[in-house]
């Protein structure tokens, strides 16, 4: 693709994204989500491959959808309200049709279909784009909102996102997939906890956007795509598949990483609003999503020579790692002490 023509792109991106969450009117939020779903599109389609076109056109389909329901639930809310201020969602309906828009914005279950597929179909970079940048618009809505939603409908949505996340990803061999329902179960984490602590949705969320930068990151760096060859990149890179490993169980939540912070703080305040049931069934949940964080790791650090798989082992590079990387790993991992601090910006 033209430079420039991608640097346009790019641009549009952060244009929708800023519209997006600085604004207190329907329509210019709309206006926002709609200059991200167009701008992404060509980085989506860049590699003329017929996958590529593939999800681009999924994608195109399901965020136009989306766009739709919100612009549908705005007007009615308006229509008997007579208010199109984002915080001043009453209307019972408009807060149902709301939800459901952003939760197929978002790709949580039951609108979880075209995130997987869009995400192989897409180049790596543009997949890093789609599970984080493009998360922040819908996400700054549901905290906006969070006041006015169902929190049983969450809950729900929040239960089958964590179960459907941990369970579909347990047999794929696809690095991009596995990320993909690695996002739809963190989701799932988020949307339990937003009618009680909308700020702690929004902690969880940098935070995933912090590990999975580093993970999208380092694999570009190593050009690994699925398992099969990521069991080969030790000899390329030892020292990054080394931070990777802890990558991994960090975005799994064990302690004591960065991961772990999110998960002890939403356990802590379901607990406090007297629900230690979903607590539990959330956490036992992301067990299963630990299977496959422990698969990825293993592949990529653990099975050195010799081994079974048919692939050329890979010349080692010594090619600097990038300061982004290097940050976003000691991050990722690092931040767990920090946790004394956040009671206080909550």
């Amino acid at each position: 693709m033209n430079p420039q023509a991608k640097l346009m792109f790019t641009l549009s991106l952060l244009l929708g994204t800023t519209i997006t969450i600085t604004s207190n009117h329907w329509i210019m939020a709309w206006a926002g989500l709609e200059i991200n779903t167009l701008s992404i599109l060509p980085l989506i389609a860049k590699s003329h491959h017929p996958r590529a076109i593939e999800a681009a056109t999924k994608y195109f389909m399901t965020q136009a959808t989306a766009s739709a329901l919100v612009l549908f639930s705005s007007m009615t809310n308006a229509w008997h309200t007579g208010q199109w201020d984002i915080t001043q969602m009453t209307h019972t309906t408009s807060c149902l049709i709301l939800t459901s828009a952003i939760a197929m914005k978002l790709g949580m279950v039951p609108f979880h279909f075209w995130f997987p597929e869009v995400l192989q179909g897409s180049p790596i970079i543009t997949g890093l784009i789609l599970s984080t940048i493009m998360k922040l618009p819908p996400i700054a809505l549901l905290y906006m909102t969070s006041h006015s939603l169902n929190p049983t409908l969450l809950t729900l949505m929040a239960i089958m996102s964590a179960a459907l996340g941990g369970w579909m990803g347990l047999n794929q061999t696809q690095i991009r997939k596995i990320l993909a329902f690695s996002s739809i179960s963190h989701l799932g984490w988020m949307a339990i906890i937003i009618p009680f602590s909308p700020k702690l949705t929004m902690l969880n969320f940098y935070l995933y956007v912090l590990m999975t930068s580093a993970i999208f990151l380092t694999m570009n760096t190593v050009k690994v795509l699925k398992l099969s060859t990521l069991m080969t990149s030790w000899t390329k890179a030892p020292a990054l598949n080394t931070m990777l490993l802890l990558t991994l169980l960090s975005l799994a939540g064990l302690p004591p990483l960065t991961g772990f912070l999110p998960k002890w703080l939403i356990i802590q305040e379901l607990t406090k609003q007297n629900m230690a049931p979903t607590a539990i069934i959330i956490s036992l949940l992301s067990l299963l999503g630990l299977f496959f964080y422990l698969r990825l790791a293993y592949c990529a650090t653990i099975t050195l020579p010799p081994h079974t798989t048919n692939h050329m082992k890979q010349w080692h590079t010594y090619k600097p790692t990038s300061t982004l990387i290097a940050i976003s790993i000691v991050m990722s991992i690092m931040l767990l002490p920090i946790s004394p601090m956040i009671p206080t910006i909550l």
